[in-house]
């Protein structure tokens, strides 16, 4: 996904289909660091491609590791416990998973082989506690200096030192499991005796502890444990290699499309797969909650199946300490239930990506929902006059999915409104295609999908601006000027005759068409340079004398209008194709600058013009367009002028997103 300012989401109707999940991340970020801490080569296959495992990959190539990556599988050669590198600069972005348990591997391996680590991150990590995991390591005997506010990162991990592994290691476990994870991923590469790590308090999120247990064992270490409130790590464990893991789908994404199914998902269910009744991940439980609350769910070993049961959906009352990053998903389901929902015991929500208590409190309350919040609890009401609402999404990746279930609105208010997603590539840091792959499954009415309409004479730009103002809203893009070549190439390439009008009607719903960056996709070929031969206009003249064809093609331009919207740039767009458009711009320039343009660009192709020729040869054809009889080129009505003569495009751009923005309701 571009990097959008914004996401604009479309009243929502429905949903079916299949999913695929991203490989977990709490899961993938464990398995690199085992793979690296490990003698030898590892597979790992189906690894999330994220911004948090890149951050982890860039940090195990700077220790040494030898790296090579083949789509969604990754080869790490490990380090076998010893540094390769005696010193690092390691930037870990807002990744909880990296940054906890590279401190805790890095400073005990610096207190008995030498060397200096700095870690640090994006601000907010900086804002995230890990003084009680360094309270830990200092304990130990491991020398941490902090490099910002003592009890956060950067920090600095250097030694040598002497460690003290005759005592207990002792770790609060009720800020965060993370750092227990990180004590138990370090500790067996200084296991010369047993090491007993003792937990104070009570431990949170339980879950994410079996994940790490379950992959240790895999490398070969098998922790001793006494309920949970001490592990004990035998003396002598070394890692070792399995060879091959394959990483399980993330079951906290699978969280929202286990809440869409229960919202939307009447005719048909949303199948999700990649985890189910066999995953290592505690937030598979999730699906408990959301069956609690009405929906209907399957479950096999590696697969989920989700339907609209109850509806609305039951409000309920919620300990979920089990499943805390995907219990966020709740506060927005539950404002589609019969009555409040209160969720208890997320205090560690407060310490995430950003304080997400607070967070989801005040993004539902500018949907109009009533919310009532405390140190570890969330309450919801349900909600029926919703409003039009831009999300602030606080660079954090779960705000952003969690609150896309809310463009589904419609299916319970008085009147259907948008939902605006601010920054919504922060989902890159778990799911980089997650609105890509709800669009997959979900169903809109096309009226309700926005379109702008760009029409204008030739050479006019309109081709660049549909472009970029596309580009900075994420939207779609139709160049109508393209399609009656496109058919006359496809028409011809299939063998069919071109005076056969029906035939080549039958052929328009099958082109897979694309457009992307200035350039038309025909499948998987670039035919925009042969789009524009003499020989393809001519084809396409041959083409468009049929009105079968035409209507073929009218229905083909309709059917561009898809999640999240479209710029459409032609001659008609607004007044013939989308006249119901809520934004319609007509783009001119006079004769002479378009004259001008295009003589430029034939110079810079080593083609030969005359600039007086070329304006002539406009002005002619625009009088052709403004007098022909079917769709002559005028203006809609309601369109807003835009000569761009003494425009940059970026001042084109601009204005246009201005003219858009007028028109939304946020």
């Amino acid at each position: 996904m571009f990097k959008i300012p914004f996401l604009d989401l479309p009243p929502l109707r429905g949903a079916a289909g299949t999913v695929r999940l991203p490989g977990s991340k709490s899961i993938s970020n464990r398995v690199l660091l085992l793979a690296a801490l490990s003698e030898g080569r590892t597979v790992v296959r189906d690894l999330l491609a994220s911004d948090d495992t890149a951050v982890m990959l860039d940090a195990l190539r700077a220790l040494g590791c030898g790296v090579a990556r083949d789509g969604d599988t990754v080869s790490i050669v490990g380090l076998g416990g010893k540094l390769l590198a005696k010193q690092a600069q390691l930037f870990l972005g807002n990744a909880g998973t990296a940054m906890r348990p590279l401190t805790a591997a890095l400073a005990v391996l610096a207190a008995t082989q030498g060397g200096s680590f700095e870690v640090s991150g994006v601000p907010r990590m900086h804002e995230r506690p890990i003084g009680d995991l360094v309270d830990a390591l200092r304990g130990l005997g491991c020398e941490i200096d902090d490099l910002g506010n003592p009890g956060y990162p950067p920090l600095r991990l250097r030694g040598p030192s002497k460690l003290a592994l005759d005592t207990a290691v002792r770790v609060r476990g009720d800020v965060s499991s993370q750092f227990l994870t990180a004590l138990l991923l370090a500790l067996p590469l200084v296991a010369e005796r047993d090491i007993r790590i003792e937990v104070i308090g009570e431990l949170i999120s339980k879950p994410y502890i079996e994940i790490t247990l379950a992959l240790l064992a895999r490398f070969g270490i098998e922790v001793k444990r006494e309920g949970w409130q001490a592990f004990i790590i035998p003396a002598g464990s070394r890692y070792r290699s399995p060879g091959e893991v394959f990483v399980e789908g993330d079951a906290s994404s699978a969280s929202y499309f286990v809440g869409l199914g229960a919202i939307a998902a009447t005719a048909a269910p949303i199948r999700i797969e990649g985890v189910g009744s066999e995953s290592l991940q505690g937030d598979v439980r999730f699906i408990e909650a959301a069956a609690a609350m009405g929906a209907d769910v399957k479950a096999g070993p590696n697969w989920l199946e989700v339907r609209r049961g109850a509806w609305p959906l039951r409000g309920l009352t919620l300990d979920c300490n089990h499943i805390p990053d995907a219990a966020m998903t709740l506060t927005v389901m539950a404002l589609y239930a019969d009555g409040p929902t209160t969720l208890t015991n997320i205090a560690s929500w407060r310490v995430k990506e950003t304080d997400r208590i607070a967070a989801m409190a005040a993004e539902l309350r500018k949907l109009g929902a009533t919310v009532d919040e405390g140190p570890d609890w969330i309450r919801v009401e349900p909600l029926q006059d919703w409003r039009a609402a831009s999300i602030h999404t606080y660079d954090d990746h779960r705000v952003a999915m969690c609150f896309s279930l809310a463009a589904f609105n419609g299916l319970v208010a008085k009147a259907a409104q948008p939902v605006r997603i601010l920054e919504p590539h922060c989902v890159a840091k778990t799911f980089p295609d997650y609105f890509e792959t709800l669009f997959s499954v979900v169903s809109v009415n096309p009226a309700d999908v926005p379109v702008i309409t760009i029409d204008g004479p030739t050479a006019s730009g309109k081709g660049t601006l549909a472009d970029e103002t596309a580009r900075a809203l994420g939207f779609g893009v139709l160049d109508s000027g393209a399609l009656y070549r496109v058919t006359g190439l496809a028409a011809r390439r299939a063998g069919l005759d071109l005076d056969d009008g029906k035939a080549v009607a039958a052929l328009v719903p099958t082109l897979q068409l694309r457009f992307a960056d200035g350039h038309v996709f025909l499948g998987q070929e670039d035919v925009s340079a042969r789009l524009r031969a003499e020989a393809t206009g001519l084809l396409a003249s041959q083409v468009a004398v049929h009105p079968e064809v035409r209507q073929a093609l009218h229905q083909l331009q309709l059917d561009f209008r898809r999640l999240p919207g479209l710029v459409a740039d032609g001659r008609d767009m607004g007044t013939a194709v989308f006249p119901d458009a809520p934004l319609k711009v007509f783009l001119t320039a006079s004769a002479a600058t378009r004259a001008e343009r295009r003589h430029k660009q034939l110079i810079s192709k080593g083609i030969s013009a005359n600039i007086e020729s070329l304006r002539a040869d406009l002005e002619a054809r625009d009088e052709r367009d403004r007098t022909r009889s079917a769709s002559p080129l005028t203006a809609a009505q309601d369109a807003q002028l835009l000569d761009n003569s003494a425009l940059t495009i970026e001042a084109s751009v601009d204005q246009v997103l201005d003219w858009w923005q007028q028109r939304r309701p946020f």
